[in-house]
């Protein structure tokens, strides 16, 4: 019989989830910094899925074990972080006590009236997977473990009118510093991004070979980000970094340097050659082609012959 998945555990405020973790109460109910060392809980008592209803920014270090990425292993020998929005599912790992670190959590009332309130949605990393953590340098990891301690200092200290002010800064700066280590790493792991970009290539590909267009519409970003096994953003931050261009603009290219070789080596008409690349509209298909192009379809084949 087919094992049933674990119904999610809602948590929806920082309060609830320290009773979860037997902790007392924080100090701050909208904000809370835990060290993993001072967590005390019973693993069959915890709950096998949550759904924090707040974000979580991890760094994580001292793990006993690394994580596979493809078939490539990444460690926290320095230090890494992960970072979780609000809504997020989470799965208990079975190691749950086996590395050190600390978690801040933040609850997005919090950050209401701020700017950060609305441009946190640009950190993109919020919605990377497990697999995509942020893997610091030696100075890396100084410099955000010393933003950290400035926020657990705050939150330790007598809470004025300013402490709301200094703690929303310290995690803008952290998330713009998470943001510049997370653009070094793009560059640093060529290997890895180099076989991520081959493997894109062949998924296109085969999309397009297998003229699956026809049946499916143009790939996704979505459809690409799974058959690669990473998240959708993470795939199109990588693009930017290596190619300047985002993962929809890749997919652009791709059709046009399609549709570039079926105008000229075909003789499928302009309408044709747009269903079968997944355009529902010639109009669209045209559209695009003279935008990449600066000439129309039936220019473009005109000046090919």
């Amino acid at each position: 019989m087919k094992k049933m998945a674990a119904t999610p555990h809602p948590i929806n405020s920082i309060s609830e989830l320290h009773r979860l973790l037997g902790l007392p109460k924080p100090l701050q109910p909208m904000v809370s910094l835990v060290h993993n060392c001072t967590v005390n809980l019973r693993k069959d008592q915890f709950p096998q899925a949550l759904l924090l209803n707040f974000y979580k920014m991890s760094f994580i270090e001292d793990m006993r074990g690394k994580v596979k990425y493809g078939q490539s292993y990444y460690d926290f020998d320095e230090g890494g972080m992960v970072f979780v929005a609000p809504g997020q599912l989470l799965t208990a790992a079975s190691d749950v006590n086996e590395y050190e670190g600390f978690n801040l959590f933040v609850h997005p009332d919090f950050l209401r009236g701020y700017p950060l309130a609305a441009t946190i949605e640009t950190y993109h990393f919020f919605t990377y997977t497990a697999n995509e953590a942020l893997h610091l340098s030696a100075k890396e990891r100084t410099t955000i473990i010393s933003v950290f301690k400035i926020i657990e200092d705050e939150l330790e200290s007598h809470i004025d009118d300013s402490s709301q002010d200094v703690i929303i800064s310290q995690i803008e700066l952290l998330l713009n510093y998470s943001n510049r280590f997370y653009k070094r790493q793009f560059t640093t792991r060529k290997v890895l991004n180099n076989d991520l970009l081959a493997r894109l290539e062949r998924v296109m590909d085969a999309y397009l070979d297998q003229d699956m267009a026809l049946t499916d519409g143009r790939p996704t970003v979505h459809y690409l980000a799974e058959q690669l096994n990473v998240s959708p953003h993470y795939l199109s931050d990588m693009l930017r970094t290596q190619t300047g261009q985002n993962a929809q603009q890749h997919i652009h290219g791709k059709i046009i340097e399609r549709a570039k070789l079926l105008l000229s080596n075909t003789g499928l008409t302009v309408a044709e050659v747009a269903y079968q690349l997944g355009f529902e509209y010639p109009q669209s298909f045209n559209k695009l082609f003279k935008q990449k192009t600066h000439v129309s379809p039936l220019e473009f084949r005109k000046a090919f012959n």
